[in-house]
């Protein structure tokens, strides 16, 4: 038995998945953000025991869309921005197209193959400067801590301001202030956030929290308690329409 079977075997799934976290950073030193991305998917696989779980994306992005249920979505194009391979959008089944937004979408292919031709989804593959989609095409782009990914941050939200149609609405969730990593190469500040987005989008709802307990995170969003000091690491919720002039 491996060491990484026996921690599994042996350990709360919280502190295993807190373990594997550092030893991915650790391990990611002298690799690409791409290998390193990769290797994390890859190791949610296995925890996943070989099929990726996505039953958590419904709950979760309703929330970030503040809706009951997802009649909202029913015969829209929608899109989700670093998606990952998992199905973020699987849930989704009244809309008219599904599509998935990843700089990895071909290795997700190429390594996922059985997960992804399942999840009823189109995955395409964004470059670091441009999303291969039309103009004014998305009803509805969700993107989900996703854009600190990139390494041109204010080309790829142009870019996501591109895809949506007039009228259309963004619905992100951000990770504020987190330190840079290699997977991470964007610090994201309210600021920069305002900057990059809302001289092109019309606000609708802006939350922002301090972070939840480990292995429920988002829980102040649910439960209400949103608080929040400047310049500590949280978490930022907005929903936002393309203006229509």
């Amino acid at each position: 038995m491996g060491l990484k079977e026996f921690l599994r075997k042996n350990l709360p799934n919280p502190i295993f998945d807190f373990i594997l976290h550092f030893y991915i950073k650790i391990k990611s030193f002298n690799k690409t953000k791409y290998d390193a991305e990769l290797e994390y998917w890859m190791s949610r696989l296995e925890r996943d025991k070989g099929v990726f779980k996505n039953n958590h994306y419904r709950k979760l992005m309703l929330a970030m869309a503040e809706r009951k249920d997802e009649e909202f979505l029913s015969n829209k194009i929608i899109a989700d921005f670093g998606c990952g391979p998992r199905g973020s959008l699987s849930w989704a089944n009244n809309a008219s197209i599904r599509i998935g937004i990843d700089v990895l979408a071909d290795k997700y292919a190429d390594n996922f193959k059985s997960n992804i031709i399942n999840h009823n989804m189109i995955y395409v593959k964004s470059t670091e400067s441009v999303i291969s989609l039309p103009s004014n095409y998305c009803d509805i782009v969700f993107s989900l801590n996703a854009i600190d990914h990139v390494t041109n941050f204010a080309v790829m939200c142009n870019e996501i301001c591109r895809i949506l149609k007039k009228g259309g609405e963004f619905v992100a969730s951000f990770n504020i202030e987190e330190p840079k990593t290699i997977c991470e190469p964007q610090r994201l500040t309210e600021r920069t956030i305002k900057e990059n987005f809302l001289d092109k989008l019309q606000l609708v709802s802006y939350r922002i929290s301090e972070k939840g307990p480990s292995g429920n995170q988002y829980a102040p969003f649910f439960d209400g308690n949103l608080r929040y000091k400047q310049g500590d690491e949280g978490f930022l919720w907005m929903r936002a329409i393309k203006q229509t002039k």
